[in-house]
């Protein structure tokens, strides 16, 4: 028979169950079983601890429960513990651990020569040379603390001591804001701009987007900002301002009221200064650079710039409305039909104009808007005319009947063909748009598989058919190609287009590229928050201003209404008329007569009604001046100026890093794929070691989580590293490292 032990515990032990207890002591712990000691170790030596608790485990004297709510410990501690004692035993506590890997090149005879030449003064780039070792290796052998630069410690800045540093400046002139002299001297007027100065850094907070900044500045960030943006005076200068709006872009602080969520002293030493400006700071700048229209002249010099850099990306422009809901309560704006939502809500229509790939070229603000058509025509069409590059001569037209300057590509709203004859004749632009009233379906069999070759790059199979239509009528009348796709559930979807020279597949590509606009308006909605106001004011519109009278709207509503209750009432009479019941029927022939009868008197009440009706709206102008238009009906403009600044350095954002995804892009990487993984480095950290006397900066970003985006990254800091790019106000080349 098995004598039990009592449940019984030495004074002054913790209880670990009924059975098992500990006592604490400051340099040792105690395991008791019942009142018997077992076990025995220092108060600080984990490998006992670790053996010591797998062994009351595995005896079965404890739970892991018990342990865990013991001590305090991690569940994955006890059973890496108790894995380690089933499969190794005590002695698998005890194996000398195996030394680091990369012990074969820094050798404990390099070590000594490398600390030599440190001790002597000597740069990394010297040491690196001079010991035939790379320069990352010996980087990494600083950063463990296996060498010591002279004057290291005081050159290396971690982020516990920049945040050390940055908070105990805000008993001064502010947080982080450390650079006291020239924050001084910029006051008294005595210095225009800090001095960009980098200082080495580890774990720089969303350093990781320094890697924007070569494609940034190809895309035109400072390209004519100083001859069309307003000048600042102080601390921070044009670059500074510009260069912070990009990056905080990119990083998906979309207002500069969300930058008083970031740390001021990482964001400014991504700008080589002390700090970023304070949110009001900031606005004030951006007001000073979008003033006397600043914002609007760098836009559209801007635009003209990036139609010149890519002319082959301008052959077909794409044109859509965006309607930019606005909840404030300065001004009533008019109400129109946002499809995103399926509801009429008060906003602005901006009309977009991008390539095939998505990317801006510039928009229309109309806060009266006049429609897709009148815009193409006032706004959008005479701008093009002068900007867009490489257009045919009028000799070449003249000699090319075929010919046209560019193609035009919107949607239904445009469809017009009047407008397509006028644009045709007058301009000699082609307009490609989808068929709003095709006619039967065409015959399956006569559809071809082609191969379409999308602006992307992809190849598409399609099931193409092209002939010639006549849409329109009268002198309105125009003949167009019809070019229609065959879908693989038998639809057909039809598109017309004068552009007389170019093959069907490539006008069957441009057409159904459409969807990368679409995808830039959400893409820009949910990252980039275009439709935030940024600038809470409003100003007055011009008298001049054309919009459509209101007395005319709302007798042309009477006149739509009333024509399609008489459309819908001749209908049925028709009905009834072509379906009589015979007399024999008897009471079915009684409410057959008197039901025509009724309808006849509504046809003809109707008819009544809509004559007067289009007699009134004979009398009623369409468009009036604002000044002619009723208080009531008058609301006010929001102001353009910081707003249009901030949606140029969207653009511009959006423009580097679509080229970042293309040179991301490969046999296992899409588009989709690239851009998380720029959103990912955006936000990663990196270390930053500035060597002025390479004229270098080295940004060293930390690994991804994936091998494959380690390698994807890799490449792309490649092509980065290539174009040799010149961090602005410094002889500084950046060179990016993973």
């Amino acid at each position: 028979m098995t004598q039990m032990i009592l449940p019984m515990i030495p004074k002054g032990a913790t209880e670990i169950n009924n059975l098992v207890s500990v006592f604490r002591h400051e340099t040792r712990l105690t395991y008791f079983v019942g009142t018997y000691p077992i076990y025995s170790h220092g108060a600080k030596d984990d490998r006992m601890f670790r053996l010591t608790i797998a062994q009351l485990v595995e005896s079965g004297s404890c739970r892991q429960v018990d342990l865990i709510r013991t001590f305090g410990i991690a569940k994955s501690k006890v059973i890496r513990a108790v894995n380690k004692f089933r499969k190794g035993g005590m002695e698998a506590f005890f194996k000398k651990r195996k030394g680091r890997r990369g012990g074969n090149v820094l050798t404990p005879g390099v070590i000594e020569k490398a600390q030599l030449l440190f001790d002597q003064g000597k740069k990394r780039r010297e040491v690196s040379e001079e010991l035939n070792v790379k320069y990352d290796t010996l980087r990494k052998a600083i950063n463990d603390g296996r060498l010591k630069e002279k004057g290291h410690d005081e050159k290396v800045s971690s982020k516990s001591r920049r945040d050390a540093i940055d908070t105990a400046a805000s008993s001064g002139m502010g947080v982080a804001c450390v650079r006291t002299d020239e924050r001084v001297l910029a006051s008294m007027g005595k210095l225009v701009g800090a001095t960009v100065r980098f200082e080495t850094c580890l774990d720089v907070t969303k350093g990781g987007v320094l890697c924007a900044i070569p494609t940034l500045l190809a895309n035109g960030l400072l390209h004519g900002a100083d001859q069309f943006l307003g000048k600042l005076t102080g601390y921070y200068t044009m670059a500074h301002v510009l260069l912070l709006l990009s990056l905080m872009s990119l990083c998906r602080v979309k207002t500069t009221e969300k930058m008083r969520g970031q740390t001021p002293g990482e964001f400014g030493r991504l700008l080589g200064l002390d700090r970023m400006p304070e949110v009001r700071c900031l606005r004030t700048k951006m007001d000073q650079l979008s003033g006397n229209e600043g914002g609007e002249r760098w836009a559209a010099h801007l635009s003209k710039y990036w139609m010149e850099q890519e002319p082959e990306s301008v052959g077909a422009l794409y044109v859509d409305g965006h309607v930019r809901v606005y909840h404030g309560r300065l001004t009533k704006l008019p109400r129109r039909f946002v499809s995103r939502e399926r509801l009429c809500l008060r906003g602005v229509t901006d009309y977009w104009v991008n390539d095939a790939l998505g990317r801006p070229f510039f928009f229309v603000e109309k806060e009266v808007d006049p429609g897709l058509l009148k815009t193409l025509r006032e706004d959008i069409i005479p701008r093009l005319l002068n900007e867009v590059p490489n257009q045919p001569g009028d000799q070449e037209l003249v000699l090319n009947p075929w010919a046209c300057r560019f193609f035009l590509v919107f949607d239904r709203e445009g469809y017009s063909p009047e407008f397509f004859a006028d644009m045709w004749t007058t301009h000699r632009i082609a307009c490609l748009t989808y068929h709003k009233h095709p006619g039967a379906a065409w015959p399956e069999e006569w559809f071809d598989k082609q191969k379409v070759p999308m602006p992307s790059g992809e190849i598409i199979d399609m099931k193409l058919c092209e002939m010639g239509s006549r849409i329109g009528s009268g002198k309105n009348g125009v003949w167009v190609r019809e070019i229609r796709k065959l879908t693989k559930s038998g639809h057909q979807t039809s598109l017309i287009s004068t552009g007389f020279e170019v093959p069907h597949t490539q006008l069957a590509a441009q057409m159904f590229s459409r969807w990368s606009q679409e995808n830039f308006f959400g893409y820009m909605l949910q990252h980039f928050d275009i439709d935030s106001v940024l600038e809470y004011g409003v100003t007055e519109f011009p008298d001049t201003e054309t919009v459509i009278n209101p007395e005319w709207r709302e007798v042309n509503r009477s006149r739509n209404s009333l024509q399609n209750k008489l459309r819908y009432r001749q209908a049925r009479f028709a009905e009834l008329t072509m379906h009589p019941e015979t007399e024999d029927n008897g009471l079915k022939y009684r409410k057959w007569l008197n039901r025509k009868a009724e309808l006849l008197e509504e046809v003809q009440n109707y008819e009544n009604e809509l004559k007067t009706v289009k007699e009134k709206i004979k009398g009623v102008k369409k468009h009036i001046t604002w000044g002619d238009l009723p208080e009531k009906d008058k609301f006010l403009k929001l102001l353009p100026g910081r707003k249009r600044l901030m949606d140029t350095i969207r653009m511009i954002a959006y423009r580097a890093e679509t080229a970042m995804v293309g040179m991301l892009k490969g046999p296992t990487v899409d588009s989709p794929q690239a851009r998380r993984l720029l959103q990912d480095l955006f936000m990663t950290e990196a270390d930053i070691f500035p060597d002025p006397e390479d004229k270098k900066l080295h940004i060293h970003v930390h690994s991804a989580s994936r091998a494959a985006a380690n390698r994807a990254l890799s490449k792309l800091f490649g092509e980065l590293n290539n174009a040799e790019v010149i961090y602005p106000g410094t002889e500084m080349q950046l060179v990016y490292h993973l």
